[in-house]
């Protein structure tokens, strides 16, 4: 990670940590890296949306870029364009599940790859740069809406699915797929009950879609739906919800693909990618199964990393970021949620029946700090964590480390024993906020 990008793109509040000039130089580096390039941008519902577009491009056509606006879309969509189009860079003006004071760019090459760390610290390196053509020389803007109809098109046949009987509840957290996810639904056949599926910038995440699947349930179990899809505000994650009101989150959903996709003869290399948060019971459950399970650091772009170099098909992360390579480039929370339907579909099962793997408790715990590089580098930390992995063993695990987005210190401790696992996690927040002061 660079000065600015963290593990998923720039990101940042609005005018104290993201500003107008940054985005510029973001946008201004871009069209420094290749020769008057075509630079696609994509924005979720937030207010500062617009804003910050404007910002990128006037930076980018400053130094000769063509940009075009796409207007709102998932971030997977912009990925599918940008590839689909051979523009040379997407980007996707985001801040994904963040509330809405927040915002975000990712960038995307022309293979609708996010870039990787060295490219993120080349595009950083030129923001001292200031590249400013002649005015005959400058680029140019566009806005094309319209081409929306070509993602679109690509989910409906991404699986050839006929979902009539389906009852489908859908919360796209007011966010970038408040339209394009019921329409792709409906257009299959399924019955859809709409939830937050608003252009409201002023809601998105705001208690709905992934990050607070609670009301989606509530909404399943009211309408006697077949299924819930939540997605969070620019619609890269999934957390699904089956007729009975369970949460399934990003870890069940990979290990259920998983089979029915070996099932099918569909797994490369009969080989799953997860991450280090990736929950044992999970990893335990797919070696039944006979299929290999690799972890890589958090963050979607390592387990794409993964999946390229063992040309498997399938990865993902707890929180609902899906990647099925063989048929995108990125994870995409309505492409996963068509494979979730398709699979119920073809199997003539309910969901909760499919699910046959018992998680093993989790104790999550942010902890906001002012300085995460002193806290990880602490000595004192470091010695509490080698002590609970020593009595903790080969039956769990704790996992402490920096958020690659938000100043924020993650705790994660997992075993069998969940009273075991809040007490540890507890300790070892209470040794975090007691070095955040010294």
């Amino acid at each position: 990670m660079g000065l600015f990008f963290g593990t998923d793109g720039l990101r940042g509040i609005v005018n104290k940590d993201l500003s107008f000039d940054i985005a510029y130089k973001c946008g201004n580096a871009l069209s420094s890296l290749k020769e008057n390039p075509t630079i696609l941008v994509g924005r979720d519902t937030r207010i500062t949306g617009e804003y910050l577009t404007l910002a990128l491009a006037s930076g980018a056509t400053a130094g000769g870029a063509k940009v075009v606006d796409l207007g709102i879309i998932p971030t997977s969509g912009v990925a599918y364009l940008t590839k689909k189009l051979n523009a040379d860079y997407g980007v996707v003006i985001s801040a994904s599940h963040n509330s809405k004071e927040y915002n975000g760019i990712k960038i995307f090459d022309n293979n609708g790859y996010k870039l990787g760390d060295k490219e993120e610290e080349r595009v950083e390196r030129n923001f001292i740069r200031n590249k400013v053509n002649a005015y005959l020389e400058v680029g140019s803007y566009t806005q094309n809406y319209f081409l929306t109809k070509k993602y679109e098109e690509f989910l409906i046949n991404a699986f050839r699915s006929n979902l009539n009987g389906l009852k489908i509840v859908i919360d796209a957290s007011n966010g970038a797929a408040y339209k394009i996810a019921p329409k792709v639904f409906k257009k299959l056949g399924a019955k859809v009950i709409a939830t937050s599926c608003n252009n409201n910038g002023e809601k998105i995440n705001d208690n709905c879609g992934a990050v607070y699947p609670e009301n989606l349930v509530k909404q399943v179990k009211r309408y006697k739906a077949d299924v819930g899809f939540a997605f969070d505000g620019d619609a890269d994650r999934l957390i699904v919800v089956d007729e009975k009101g369970n949460i399934i989150d990003g870890d069940v959903t990979i290990y259920l693909l998983a089979k029915h996709l070996k099932e099918k003869g569909l797994l490369n290399g009969d080989t799953v990618v997860g991450t280090s948060h990736t929950n044992m019971a999970i990893e335990n459950a797919l070696k039944k199964e006979n299929i290999v399970f690799l972890r890589t650091d958090i963050g979607d772009k390592y387990v794409l990393k993964e999946l390229i170099l063992g040309g498997y098909s399938l990865g993902g992360e707890q929180s609902g970021h899906i990647i099925l390579k063989d048929l995108h480039t990125t994870g995409d929370g309505i492409l996963s949620a068509l494979a979730v339907s398709n699979m119920l579909v073809e199997k003539g099962k309910k969901l909760s029946g499919l699910v046959d793997v018992k998680l093993y408790p989790q104790e999550n715990i942010n902890v906001v700090v002012e300085d995460k590089l002193k806290i990880i580098n602490s000595e004192i930390l470091s010695q509490k964590i080698s002590v609970i992995r020593e009595i903790l063993s080969k039956e769990g695990r704790v996992m402490v480390r920096a958020s690659g987005t938000e100043p924020k210190i993650r705790i994660m401790v997992e075993s069998p024993n969940r009273e075991k696992n809040i007490v540890f996690a507890r300790e070892l927040k209470s040794l975090i906020e007691k070095i955040n002061e010294t």
